[in-house]
C-alpha cells in the first residue's frame, strides 16, 4: 500500500510530462517481453530440432531430414531447407553455403524485429524527462518571480520537486530500456551464432560423405580392372 501511495503522489507531484513518460516505459516493456518470449522460443525449437536431425545429417538420410525440418517453423529448420534444396542441384560447397547464407537474410530480420525501437524509446524517454525537467524549472523561477517572499521558498520547492522527478522518471525509463536492448541484442547475437556454427557442421559432414564416397569408388576401381584382367577382358 506504502508503494502505491508513493506512486501516485510521484505522478501527482511530477506534472504532466510523467504520463507520457509512463507510456513510453510500458510499450518499452511490452515490446522486451515479446521478443524475450519469441527468442527463447525460438532457441528451445533450434535446439530439440537439431538433435532431432543430427544422427540422420551423418547418416546421409536428407529425406527423413526434409521430412521433418518441413513441418516445423524453426530457424534451424529454415537454414536446413536452404541448404538440402541446394545440394539437389550443387555440387560445389560454396554454392551451398551461399543458400544457407541466403537463409539467414530471411531469418535475421525477424529475429531482430522491434529490438531496436528499444534504444530509441530510451532516447525519448530521457529526452522527455529532460523537457519536464526544463519546464518545471521554468515554471519555478516564473512563479517565485511574482510570489510574495513569504511564499517563495514554498513555491520553488514544489517546482523543483516537479523538475526532479521529471529528471528520475527520465533516467529510470533510459537506464531500464537500454539494459533491455543490451540483453535482447545478446540474446539474438547468441541464437544466430548458433544457427551459423549449425550451418558449418551441416556443410562439413556433408562433405565428409562425398569424400568417404569418393574414396569408396577409387578403391573399387582397381580391384574392378583385376577382376576384368583376371577373366581375360580388357
Amino acid at each position: 500500500m506504502e508503494l502505491i501511495h508513493f506512486m501516485v503522489n510521484f505522478f501527482r507531484e511530477g506534472g504532466f510530462f510523467l504520463y507520457p513518460l509512463a507510456a513510453i516505459f510500458v510499450i518499452g516493456v511490452a515490446i522486451t517481453i515479446e521478443r524475450f518470449i519469441y527468442l527463447n522460443n525460438e532457441t528451445t525449437q533450434n535446439r530439440r530440432l537439431w538433435a532431432q536431425v543430427v544422427p540422420l545429417i551423418n547418416s546421409g538420410n536428407f529425406k527423413q531430414v526434409v521430412a521433418i525440418t518441413s513441418k516445423s517453423k524453426s530457424s534451424i529448420a529454415t537454414v536446413l531447407n536452404y541448404g538440402i534444396a541446394r545440394l539437389a542441384s550443387a555440387r560445389r560447397r560454396d554454392d551451398v553455403e551461399k543458400a544457407m547464407d541466403e537463409s539467414l537474410l530471411e531469418i535475421i530480420p525477424r529475429a531482430e524485429k522491434r529490438t531496436h525501437y528499444l534504444s530509441a524509446l530510451a532516447n525519448i524517454g530521457m529526452l522527455t524527462g529532460l523537457l519536464g525537467t526544463v519546464i518545471g524549472l521554468i515554471a519555478a523561477f516564473a512563479s517565485i518571480a511574482q510570489a510574495n517572499p513569504a511564499e517563495k521558498a514554498s513555491l520553488l520547492a514544489a517546482s523543483i520537486s516537479v523538475a526532479m522527478n521529471n529528471t528520475a522518471s527520465g533516467l529510470f525509463v533510459a537506464i531500464t530500456l537500454l539494459l533491455a536492448h543490451m540483453f535482447l541484442e545478446a540474446k539474438t547475437t547468441k541464437m544466430i551464432d548458433s544457427l551459423e556454427i549449425a550451418s558449418v557442421k551441416f556443410m562439413n559432414s556433408v562433405v565428409e560423405r562425398r569424400q568417404d564416397v569418393e574414396v569408396g569408388t577409387e578403391d573399387m576401381a582397381p580391384a574392378q580392372a583385376r577382376g576384368r584382367a583376371a577373366h581375360g577382358i580388357a
